[in-house]
């Protein structure tokens, strides 16, 4: 795997990072997310639109088998998606909210394959909502933990399994990386 990656896309030209630690592996402590990009595209997450441009940078078999909508589309398609529900805000909702660090314009989930194949980013975050002296992976893993009150929603409401209870909240929470099929 390369270690310096330059990355030419529909939202990042020339934008080069390295690669620190090796994929899948020295996450942070506390940070333990319960699916990998690759089981996560496989599982439909996103509508099947997010990062389609983006193969290059990835690895090839993140790719096969992965849900994702016919190239040229830029509607979410919810029969993609794991629970078949459209769970996502739109880009420009997060971009109001400052929730995006320009080095990852797509969001927390390009941030996490980013993070999972060995980038790391100690410095601040760039995002607007970024607070003082927490670095942007601090911040991510800050916002990824949150879910944690879906969880507790679902573990209240839902009976384990039933996967008819609360669809629209499993898939936001599939979205960050938590197994909410075992929930």
């Amino acid at each position: 795997m390369q270690k310096k990656v330059t990355v030419n896309d529909l939202m990042q030209k020339n934008y080069r990072y390295e690669r620190t630690e090796p994929a899948g592996r020295n996450f942070a402590p506390g940070f333990r997310p319960g699916l990998t990009p690759k089981e996560m595209l496989r599982l439909g997450v996103f509508g099947g639109v997010y990062m389609r441009d983006c193969k290059k940078e990835f690895p090839a078999d993140w790719w096969k088998g992965a849900k994702l909508a016919p190239d040229g589309s830029d509607k979410r398609i919810a029969r993609l998606n794991y629970f078949g529900e459209n769970a996502s805000q739109p880009l420009s909702v997060w971009q109001k909210k400052g929730w995006i660090d320009p080095r990852d314009p797509r969001g927390w989930f390009e941030w996490y394959c980013r993070y999972y194949m060995g980038r790391r980013i100690n410095g601040p975050s760039q995002a607007p909502a970024g607070r003082n002296g927490e670095s942007e992976d601090e911040r991510q893993i800050r916002r990824w933990k949150a879910i944690g009150r879906h969880i507790a929603q679902l573990q209240k409401h839902c009976r384990r399994g039933d996967f008819s209870c609360r669809p629209r909240q499993r898939q936001a929470i599939l979205h960050w990386a938590y197994d909410s099929r075992r929930m």
